[in-house]
């Protein structure tokens, strides 16, 4: 066996079998120098930012309860307004109306002044 090694290790084979398994034992070896000094890189960022995510999350909900609660007084305003519509136009249609009476009064108040230049 001492001497298969030996012939191995001389020969042009071996020499290839020996560099390829260094070569392989080499590219594990910075696979897992990368890997572990990527998960001691990233893991702290990792956790800051989930735990901004949730803080923002957090921000969205309470954003959402004062969306809800200005749609309903958005909602409340609409209504007042169209009873503010509906009482200016009744309104209006007063004014109108009482308009219409004082021009009679004044064709009245008119024919009365005629009819008292008249006599």
């Amino acid at each position: 066996m001492y001497p298969l090694f030996i012939s191995l290790a001389l020969s042009v084979t071996g020499s290839i079998i020996l560099i390829v398994l260094l070569l392989l034992v080499a590219g594990v070896i910075g696979y897992l120098t990368a890997w572990y000094y990527a998960k001691s890189i990233y893991t702290p960022i990792i956790a800051d930012l989930e735990k901004e995510k949730t803080e923002l999350n957090n921000q969205i909900l309470g954003l959402m309860d004062d969306i809800s609660k200005l749609n309903g007084k958005v909602d409340k305003l609409n209504d007042k307004v169209v009873k503010l519509n509906s009482e200016a136009v009744k309104i209006k249609e007063k004014i109108r109306k009482l308009e219409e009476e004082i021009a009679e009064k004044d064709k009245e108040i008119e024919n009365l002044k005629n009819t008292t230049k008249e006599n």
